[in-house]
């Protein structure tokens, strides 16, 4: 007995769409809290993505097309990752100047569409509607690119606004 050759396509969807709605009901809990925000440690998430994206490329050089694409990902995405961290509410303690930073709902929804267009695109080359003649490992590139320019641009964004919030206070 032969299943439906789209059902494990129709799986993947399913458990990657459950997951994602998992994070983001975790994520959406947090909105409007104050969390620490420690300038420390921005550098962090950047620095794991940026040796991961320089692992892949050295492990599997990119064509120079994809260099070409990928370059255009991290621009493309350092510009979301500017306004993005811009939507980060950033605020201080008046009395211990301890920072602190409210997940605004903004800057939620913003990640929400990044993701939504990323698996709109994904359907619609996978359907055919959006003929695409690149090798897996080049999108892999490419968008590792895009999450490396997103999310290091959007913690530098932060942490200038929060050393000048330090400075300000302090001064």
């Amino acid at each position: 007995m032969q299943g439906n050759p789209a059902e494990p396509q129709l799986i993947s969807y399913v458990i990657g769409g459950g997951v994602l709605l998992v994070v983001l009901a975790l994520r959406f809990r947090s909105v409007g809290r104050q969390r620490r925000l420690r300038l420390e440690y921005l550098w962090i998430v950047p620095a794991i993505l940026a040796a991961l994206a320089v692992l892949t490329f050295v492990s599997a050089p990119p064509s120079p097309m994809t260099t070409g694409l990928c370059a255009l990902a991290f621009a493309v995405g350092g510009a979301l990752g500017w306004q993005r961290g811009k939507m980060m509410q950033i605020q201080i303690d008046s009395e211990t100047h301890q920072l602190n930073q409210v997940a605004g709902l903004g800057a939620m929804l913003f990640l929400v569409a990044i993701i939504a267009i990323r698996f709109g695109a994904r359907a619609l080359i996978e359907a055919g509607i959006v003929p695409v003649h690149a090798n897996p490992m080049a999108i892999s590139d490419v968008l590792l690119s895009f999450a490396v320019g997103m999310f290091g641009v959007m913690r530098v964004e932060m942490f200038m606004r929060g050393k000048r919030l330090l400075a300000a206070a302090r001064g």
